[in-house]
């Protein structure tokens, strides 16, 4: 069974820096596949914010381009980073790490498997 394991994370004052990791374990990574952060703030819906395709391309929400990096390392477990740079408050939510067999998008309900969550507090 597919398991996403994320860690990182935490409270930065704004223009701080935060990399968050999310390990894939037993994830068919022979397979095309995508893997994406999400974010959702308190009382707003689940959005988008990175992803990775298996060809290597990534993809970013307008609001993170040229401060967010998404990457990955396939060394014996998959894992995936978000580099967070120049952290804005907007930016404060529990992040979330996706993953799905198929091409990437930003539609949260077409991933399958999802990390624990990790919330990421950004201070004026």
């Amino acid at each position: 069974q597919v398991q996403l394991v994320q860690s990182g994370g935490g409270s930065v004052q704004s223009g701080g820096s935060l990399r968050l990791s999310c390990a894939a374990f037993r994830f068919p990574v022979s397979r095309r596949y995508c893997m994406a952060w999400f974010r959702q703030a308190p009382g707003k819906e689940r959005e988008g914010v990175a992803a990775i395709g298996s060809d290597g391309v990534t993809s970013y929400a307008d609001s993170v381009k040229g401060r967010f990096t998404i990457s990955r390392d396939n060394a014996k477990a998959m894992t995936l980073y978000l580099q967070m740079n120049s952290l804005k408050p907007e930016d404060t939510a529990i992040y979330y790490c996706a993953a799905e067999l198929k091409p990437c998008g930003f539609s949260s309900g077409t991933y399958t498997y999802w990390g624990q969550g990790t919330q990421v507090t950004v201070s004026s």
